[in-house]
């Protein structure tokens, strides 16, 4: 068996580089060149990452207004003004579950008033399973969304006011 595995590598090797008797560690190395990278290591994605690409996918598409429930909004919005905070979050409003070459994703989006809904959900699911596929090379089983509101467009005008109190 050995006689046969020496011969399938030198028919395999370019004829120049049998020719410089480059020895068995040049062998290996060549030998490990034409093997996959993926057979040579593992790599493991976290779910902050996936998420974090989820959420900046999703906010990409015109009409999504924001991410998350009242509740997610809410800490997001005290979290922005607290200073040295890190600002608002990318991961607000969606969860992931990350298998080894699976994931599935939900999130909860705030539509802009006037939007289709399922037109835009649509939209934001291609987006999201695009986004997560091209930069992880995990195939995305589902997207599930929850519209939790719609911003009507008076609404925006009312949260740039400050509130006054009287003391």
């Amino acid at each position: 068996m050995t006689d046969q595995t020496q011969l399938s590598r030198s028919e395999t090797t370019p004829a120049s580089e049998s020719t410089h008797g480059a020895g068995s560690q040049g062998e290996n190395r060549r030998e490990n060149r034409r093997t996959e990278p993926g057979a040579r290591g593992r790599t493991t994605i976290a779910d902050g990452v996936v998420a974090k690409i989820a959420g900046l996918a999703a906010r990409s598409v015109p009409g999504v207004q924001g991410m998350g429930g009242g509740f997610t909004r809410g800490l997001g919005t005290v979290r922005e003004r607290v200073p040295g905070a890190g600002g608002r979050s990318v991961t607000g409003g969606v969860k992931v579950e990350v298998g080894e070459v699976q994931t599935a994703v939900d999130l909860s989006i705030i539509v802009e008033y006037g939007f289709p809904i399922v037109e835009l959900a649509g939209d934001v699911r291609t987006e999201v399973i695009a986004a997560i596929e091209r930069m992880t090379g995990l195939d995305v089983v589902e997207v599930n969304i929850t519209v939790t509101d719609v911003k009507l467009p008076d609404e925006e005008e009312e949260e740039q006011v400050p509130e006054r109190r009287v003391v």
